[in-house]
C-alpha cells in the first residue's frame, strides 16, 4: 500500500521517478522509510510530505507553527511518551482526543495510544519537526532552553565553577548541584551542534573570552561566548564525559563521547590541547548517517559513476583516494564498502581511529604504542583470508609496500593519501621509496575529491551571472542553452547563507598501458597529467563547473577550488 501511494505522487507529478528511486535506495541503505529519504534528499519538504500523506490518506493536516494548546489537553499524554512517538495532543472532542502524528499509518502507535489513555484517538497529520518544536514548547524543554539564554543567565549573574566543584558533584551524582548549569550547558552546545549539522564543535580560549565555534558545510561560524571565568568547568566537563584525566593541564588527550540528542545516538571523538591562554577542545561529531548516503548521492557524474562502478568491483588491486583532511574521502570508502558488504565477501580494515562502526566488516584500530601498525595490521589480516581490505591512510614506505602485495596476492585494496590531485598520488608513492614497477603494476585508478557547498533548496532562484563572476570558465553555446544558473537568497532553513550541505567533486584517474609505463619511467606529475587528461579524465574543478551549470552550486565555490582553497 506504501508503494502504491508514493508510485500515484509519480503519477501525480509531485516527484519524479528517478526521485522516487533514490529514495528507495536510501531508504533500503539507512533503513528509514522511503517518505523519510524524500525529505531527507530535499525532493520535498517535511510540510510538503505532511500535506500529501493528508490528502491520500484522508486525514487533515495541521499548521502547528505558533498553536497554543490548553494545559489540560497537554496533561493528557505524558510527556515521555510524546517525545518516544513523536505524537502531540491537539484537542478533546467528547471522549475523542485529536492527536498530530507525522506518519498516519503507523498503527502500532495509534492502537498504544489508545491502550494508554483508554480513550478514542482521531488523527491529524503534521511534519516531524513542526511536532518535535511544539513538543518543546508545551512541555518546556529544549526550547524554552537554549544555549544562548543559558549564556545570558550566565552574564547576568557571577556564577562562578571551578573545575574540582564540577568533577566533586558528578562523582557525587549530585545532579541539583550548582554545577548542574554547566553540565546542561555543555549538552545544550553539543545538541545545538547537532541540530544545526555541524561537523565539529571548537571551543578556543583567549585572554579575555572564551570563542565557541561550530564548522557547519565546512564553513566556521561564531556562536556567542561563555564568560571566560567558565572555561576550566566546561573543559573539565567535557574531560568527564571522554574520560579523559582531568588532572591533566600540560598534555594533549583525546578521546570519544557517546550521548544521546535530537532522539539518536550521537559519537563525538575529543581532542583537547594545551595553548598559551588556556586548554582547548575540539569535539568532531560522527553522524553515522552520512556515511550510508549511498554511492549514488555522493555527487558522480555519469562516467565517473561508472567508472567508480567498474573500479570497487574488480578482484584484485589498489584505489586510492586522495584529498585534503575533511574533504570526504572517509565517507567514499566507506560507500564503497557498503557497496560490496555481501554474505559472500569478507572484508577488513585497517584504521587510525575506528570512527564508524560498520555492521558485518572486520575493523582493526591501529595503535603505535603497542606495535599495532598500519603495516603489522595488513601482515596479519592477510592470514584471516579477506576478499577485501581497506588501509586508512598509506603514511609510509612499509605501509605501502605491505598494501601493494596484498594487491598483487589477489585482494581488492582500497587506501588514502593526502595529495592535492590523482596524478600526484602515483609520483607521492614513489618519492617514499616504493619501486616504480611495484606502483605500475598494483594501482588501478586514483580518485582525488573536493567539498563543495550546494546550494539551498528552500531559496534557490535563478539568475543570469555576469562575465566577471563566471571569470575563467568557459562553456559552449549549446551548455549555456540548457543551464541553470541558481544562488541563495538566504533563508531559515540555510541560517541566511544561501547553502545547505555538501556534495563532492572529482578527478578520476584510471590507470592504462601508457600511465603504466609513464609511472615505470618516474615521469613527473605533469606529464601524468597530461597523459590522464588526453584520456579523458575531467578535474576537478571541471566537475564543479559542471555542477555549476546544473544548478547545484555556485562559480564561487569552484572558484574556490580553482584557486587551491579545500
Amino acid at each position: 500500500m506504501a508503494t502504491d501511494w508514493l508510485q500515484k505522487l509519480v503519477d501525480d507529478g509531485a516527484i519524479s521517478g528517478s526521485q522516487l528511486s533514490d529514495a528507495q535506495q536510501m531508504a533500503s541503505e539507512l533503513g528509514i522509510k522511503t517518505e523519510d529519504a524524500l525529505v531527507k534528499l530535499d525532493y520535498v519538504t517535511g510540510s510538503e510530505m505532511g500535506k500529501l500523506q493528508a490528502d491520500h490518506f484522508g486525514y487533515d493536516f495541521i499548521n502547528l507553527d505558533g498553536a497554543e494548546i490548553t494545559p489540560a489537553v497537554i496533561e493528557m499524554l505524558p510527556e515521555s511518551v510524546a517525545r518516544e512517538h513523536l505524537v502531540i495532543p491537539l484537542s478533546m472532542d467528547g471522549e475523542k482526543l485529536l492527536v498530530a502524528i507525522s506518519d498516519p499509518m503507523n498503527f502500532e502507535v495509534i492502537e498504544k495510544l489508545r491502550f494508554i489513555l483508554n480513550r478514542e484517538i482521531e488523527v491529524a497529520v503534521a511534519p516531524e519537526e513542526a511536532i518535535q518544536t511544539a513538543i518543546n514548547r508545551h512541555y518546556g524543554q529544549s526550547e524554552t532552553e537554549s544555549v544562548d539564554s543559558m549564556l545570558q543567565e550566565f552574564t547576568e549573574t557571577s556564577i562562578d565553577f571551578t573545575a574540582t566543584e564540577v568533577t566533586e558533584a558528578e562523582t557525587a551524582g549530585e545532579g541539583d548541584d550548582d554545577s548542574a548549569p554547566i553540565i546542561r550547558l555543555v549538552d545544550l552546545i553539543i545538541s545545538e551542534a547537532v541540530t544545526m549539522r555541524a561537523s565539529d564543535v571548537h571551543v578556543e580560549p583567549f585572554e579575555d573570552r572564551v570563542r565557541v565555534r561550530y564548522r557547519i558545510d565546512g564553513v566556521l561560524v561564531e556562536r556567542d561566548s561563555p564568560p571566560r571565568r567558565l572555561l576550566a568547568a566546561i573543559v573539565s566537563r567535557i574531560k568527564i564525559m571522554a574520560r579523559m584525566d582531568i588532572a591533566e593541564k600540560r598534555r594533549p588527550q583525546d578521546g570519544r563521547i557517546k550521548t544521546r540528542g535530537g532522539g539518536k545516538e550521537i559519537d563525538l571523538r575529543v581532542s583537547i590541547l594545551p595553548t598559551n591562554w588556556g586548554q582547548a577542545v575540539v569535539m568532531r561529531i560522527l553522524d553515522r548517517d552520512s556515511i550510508k548516503v549511498g554511492i549514488r548521492n555522493l555527487g558522480f557524474s555519469e562516467e565517473n559513476y561508472r567508472r567508480f562502478q567498474n573500479i570497487i568491483r574488480r578482484p584484485n588491486g589498489i584505489f586510492l583516494v586522495t584529498g585534503p583532511t575533511g574533504s570526504g574521502k572517509t565517507t567514499t570508502l566507506y560507500s564503497a564498502l557498503g557497496e560490496l558488504n555481501r554474505p559472500d565477501r569478507k572484508i577488513i580494515t585497517a584504521e587510525d581511529p575506528v570512527e564508524y562502526l560498520l555492521p558485518g566488516i572486520n575493523q582493526v584500530e591501529v595503535r603505535s604504542g603497542i606495535g599495532l601498525t598500519f603495516s603489522s595490521i595488513i601482515r596479519a589480516m592477510l592470514r584471516q583470508a579477506p576478499n577485501v581490505i581497506l588501509v586508512g591512510e598509506i603514511r609510509d614506505v612499509e605501509t605501502a609496500e605491505m598494501a601493494i602485495q596484498a594487491s598483487l596476492t589477489g585482494h581488492l585494496v582500497f587506501s588514502t593519501l593526502h595529495t592535492n590531485d590523482a596524478p600526484g598520488s602515483i609520483t607521492r608513492l614513489i618519492d617514499m621509496g616504493v619501486q616504480p614497477f611495484l606502483v605500475a603494476s598494483s594501482v588501478m585508478a586514483v580518485m582525488a575529491q573536493r567539498l563543495i557547498r550546494v546550494v539551498c533548496p528552500k531559496c534557490a532562484e535563478p539568475y543570469d551571472p555576469d562575465p566577471e563572476e563566471m571569470g575563467n570558465f568557459s562553456y559552449t553555446e549549446e551548455q549555456m542553452a540548457e543551464a541553470n544558473f541558481v544562488r541563495g537568497a538566504g533563508c531559515k532553513h540555510c541560517q541566511h547563507t544561501g547553502f545547505r550541505g555538501r556534495k563532492a567533486v572529482f578527478e578520476m584517474m584510471t590507470m592504462n598501458s601508457a600511465l603504466r609505463d609513464m609511472t615505470f619511467r618516474r615521469e613527473p606529475t605533469q606529464n601524468l597529467r597530461r597523459q590522464a587528461r588526453l584520456l579523458g579524465m575531467r578535474t576537478i574543478v571541471e566537475d564543479a563547473a559542471d555542477k555549476v551549470i546544473e544548478g547545484v552550486t555556485t562559480f564561487g565555490e569552484a572558484h574556490r577550488l580553482q584557486s587551491g582553497g579545500h
